[in-house]
């Protein structure tokens, strides 16, 4: 084709324009370019985006569509099936290539196997680049070349082959395309919600978009990597990077993030602190090799064992445990920053899955769903190895009889309530020592604190002493349960 032929740069969990390699590549081919994101939700099916993260990525396209504009360039929006989709407009602008950054839902990777073939054979160069993880899932493999099935072992290989120092720049000059296709109108989509608007809590929490996802980054740098390794498990105080929808949606790459922490690190003597946070980078990662390796991480059990487990319908169970109701402060306290955010913080999310698998025998995949509507960072590989952790199904997973004492666990990393009294105002009054268990309270500390069990605040919908002994007695049920 002539070299004035246009290239098309499709968008996907990529929207940025620093360090973003197959944007760079694009401008780099001297053509001029049209850029492109689909709204895909038949290949997704029931995996298309949930509630929080079509607001997410509402107002991060709009972000990349003014970015975009700065530098003279037009956002095409499409929605229907991307396979079609980025080979009629291909066809329609005449493009020569087509570039995009991968991605690795099984659904996605299928799809964009059979587009790749499709436009070879109409004659169209695909080049395709790692933008959303360090490693590719499959690079980093065991000596006899197998997946790792075990996270320690696994990051150690990631940090041996060489984490990045270099955070990425500019794409450089985008030359202009002489005719953009027409675009959808963002606001046809309907990815805001209306009626009823239960977005207020998102919108107050977060900015969303590249120059947010900086200054997140830049912030959290600043204030919180010195002392990350202790701060990271305490839910009351500002100790993590909330960078996780930021990374999920591209708006900033995992290899900028790690180079720009050891560049911080070493500058302010935080090398332990750094090698936690980085961790947590390292088990997205490993997140994406156990769904890359298994194809189905997010539907099935990974160990198969697992399979005859006796899980409970149990919905009012459910419905209390999604509501923030179950009667243990730091459970309902994070359900509620949920609902009210679509974040929870992490420490919080293992409390709170424990609390429904194990407290409540209710199966993983219960939860995982519920989070995928409500999490602004609902990721995939993320969401389902988290999950099957939590439930001792996965691989390198808690054991099953490890089950979190949410009476403990509130008291151990909310030890002063700022989080609970946050989310639970309606115990705030209690004494520290009864925060997080209001029901050993005397009637007198309950009284002056005003809160009366079963109608101000849930008495505990199970008694843990007794689910615990129900959940090993399940566990032990199973055949090869050690």
């Amino acid at each position: 084709m002539p070299s004035d032929a246009p290239a098309l740069m499709w968008f996907r969990q990529d929207l940025r324009l620093r360090d973003n390699p197959a944007l760079a590549a694009a401008a780099r081919s001297g053509r001029p370019l049209v850029c492109l994101y689909v709204l895909d939700d038949a290949a997704a099916g029931d995996w298309r985006p949930g509630g929080a993260s079509r607001w997410w990525l509402h107002h991060s396209l709009v972000s990349l569509t003014a970015d975009l504009a700065k530098r003279r360039q037009t956002l095409v929006l499409r929605r229907g099936r991307a396979d079609a989709a980025v080979r009629a407009t291909a066809a329609e602008v005449g493009a020569a290539e087509v570039f995009w950054n991968r991605v690795h839902e099984p659904f996605a990777v299928a799809r964009d196997t059979r587009l790749a073939a499709a436009l070879q054979a109409d004659g169209i160069d695909v080049r395709t680049f790692n933008g959303a993880l360090l490693f590719d899932p499959g690079e980093i493999t065991t000596a006899a070349g197998a997946p790792y099935k075990v996270f320690t072992p696994f990051w150690r290989a990631c940090r041996a082959a060489g984490l990045p120092t270099d955070a990425g720049g500019d794409p450089g000059v985008l030359r202009m395309a002489g005719a953009v296709p027409a675009s959808d109108a963002l606001a046809d989509w309907s990815l805001l919600p209306t009626q009823p608007d239960w977005a207020a809590g998102l919108r107050a929490e977060w900015s969303v978009g590249e120059d947010a996802a900086v200054a997140r980054l830049d912030g959290f740098l600043d204030d919180a990597l010195k002392g990350y390794g202790d701060g990271r498990d305490r839910p009351g105080v500002r100790g993590t990077s909330r960078l996780s929808p930021h990374l999920h949606f591209g708006e900033i790459s995992p290899k900028r993030v790690v180079a720009r922490t050891l560049d911080a690190a070493q500058a302010i003597g935080a090398d332990a602190d750094a090698d936690k946070f980085l961790s947590e980078i390292g088990w997205r990662e490993f997140s994406h090799t156990l769904l890359h390796a298994t194809g189905d991480l997010h539907e099935a059990n990974h160990q198969s064992k697992f399979d005859a487990f006796p899980w409970r319908d149990a919905d009012d169970a459910f419905a209390a445990w999604s509501r923030g109701a179950t009667g243990y402060p730091i459970v309902d306290a994070g359900m509620r920053e949920l609902w009210a955010t679509g974040w929870m913080h992490n420490r919080v999310r293992m409390i709170v899955g424990s609390f429904l698998v194990k407290h409540l025998l209710i199966d993983w995949r219960r939860g995982a769903r519920w989070f995928w509507d409500t999490l602004v960072d609902a990721d995939l590989a993320n969401n389902s190895a988290g999950w099957q952790w939590i439930a001792g199904t996965g691989a390198d997973a808690a054991p099953y009889f490890r089950i979190f004492n949410p009476m403990t666990q509130g008291a151990r990393f909310d030890p002063d309530g700022a989080y609970v009294r946050r989310w639970i105002p309606e115990i705030a009054g209690l004494p520290d020592a009864r925060l997080h268990a209001p029901w050993r309270a005397s009637e007198a500390e309950r009284a002056a604190a005003g809160v009366v069990l079963g109608e101000t605040y849930p008495e505990p919908i199970v008694d843990h002493a007794a689910a615990r002994e129900r959940a090993l007695a399940a566990f032990k049920s199973l055949k090869g349960a050690d």
